[in-house]
């Protein structure tokens, strides 16, 4: 397993090799609850999470953040539980790339005041990427069963606006599990089915 801030390269032509089902953890993205705390535009988040080969493609509307405070939350629900197993990240340029990336897992409840005093539970020191060339793998064992997933990035490689383009997500999904409850009601009662002994042909118990 590498160090908690590492990184490594795709060691393959990703295009040749086509990684799109190993990042397709974004269809399983629960879209309509994504949400990031400090952006600049209210739903822009959702702009990041898009097809493996859609990674490089520009948009209108990357995730930015407040042009004075680089600080992002980024909260990404599922729809089932998956298992991460790494994170890609393409932000912008001109030193507006998020520079660090902190993660937390199955809360719903985070803000800047509440994750300054938790300690993540992994970090990454991040690289500039323009091409989704960069991988950061996780700790599986402590990815599994994740039903929500909140990224923080805390700053940029200089640039007071951070700006992101593609948030990549590598792992296995499971569907979450529905077990109806089956019950038997009793409409009517029927006599026979709650008889006691004493009821049984018309004989009584007799008290000496």
């Amino acid at each position: 397993m590498p160090p908690t801030g590492a990184c490594c390269s795709h060691d393959h032509d990703c295009e040749a090799a086509d990684c799109g089902p190993a990042y397709s953890l974004y269809k399983h993205i629960d879209q309509l609850h994504i949400r990031c705390l400090n952006e600049d535009v209210d739903g822009s988040c959702k702009n990041v999470f898009k097809a493996w080969a859609q990674r490089t493609q520009a948009t209108d509307n990357p995730l930015r953040s407040d042009p004075d405070d680089a600080e992002l939350l980024l909260h990404i629900p599922f729809d089932g539980a998956v298992k991460l197993k790494a994170i890609c990240v393409i932000g912008g340029s001109g030193g507006s790339a998020p520079s660090k990336m902190r993660a937390f897992i199955n809360r719903d409840d985070l803000d800047f005041a509440s994750i300054s005093s938790m300690a993540p539970l992994q970090e990454w020191d991040l690289q500039q990427d323009n091409d989704g060339s960069l991988e950061y793998p996780t700790q599986v064992a402590k990815f599994s069963g994740v039903h929500s997933l909140d990224l923080h990035f805390p700053g940029t490689f200089g640039a007071e606006q951070c700006e992101i383009h593609f948030v990549g997500l590598k792992g296995e999904y499971s569907e979450r599990q529905r077990r109806a409850v089956e019950a038997v009601y009793e409409a009517r009662p029927v006599p026979k089915d709650h008889q006691v002994p004493g009821d049984m042909q018309g004989s009584h118990w007799s008290v000496s």
